[in-house]
Order: C-alpha cells, then sequence, then structure tokens
C-alpha cells in the first residue's frame, strides 16, 4: 500500500516516499512532508549541482552546500 501525504513542494496530496532517505531532523522532515515525485525532482536538481560545482561530498564543505540546496529546494 502505498503511502500518501500532503506535499509541500507540489502543495497537494501524493504518494510519499518508501523510507526516510536523508538522516536527522532534515530527512524526517523530508519523509513526512515530500513526495516521491519531488524527491525524484531534487536528485535530478542534485546530481546537476554535484557536477557543474564539482562537488565532492566526502568533504563536509560541500555536504553542507548540498543540505542548504536542498532545504531551500523543498522548504522555500
Amino acid at each position: 500500500m502505498k503511502r500518501k501525504i500532503y506535499c509541500l513542494f507540489f502543495k497537494k496530496n501524493m504518494e510519499g516516499l518508501k523510507k526516510i532517505t536523508y538522516p536527522g531532523k532534515l530527512g524526517k522532515k523530508i519523509y513526512n512532508n515530500i513526495s516521491q515525485k519531488a524527491w525524484n525532482k531534487w536528485m535530478i536538481k542534485q546530481t546537476i549541482l554535484i557536477n557543474e560545482k564539482k562537488l565532492n561530498m566526502l568533504n563536509l564543505k560541500d555536504q553542507k552546500i548540498i543540505y542548504k540546496k536542498m532545504y531551500n529546494f523543498f522548504f522555500k
């Protein structure tokens, strides 16, 4: 059975994520408020950001950049 949530990104009821996809408080907020479709859009955007800015996800500074971009993408 698919989990239904109100997606804050698309502003309508949609299929929710199957599992928590990001750690911590932000991960729980995404799980409870962001649809699978919105998450898929973010994954495309994230890939573009990592490639264009040549980010290294093992680097803490670059992780913080992606964290801020993700938060703004979903909630601003």
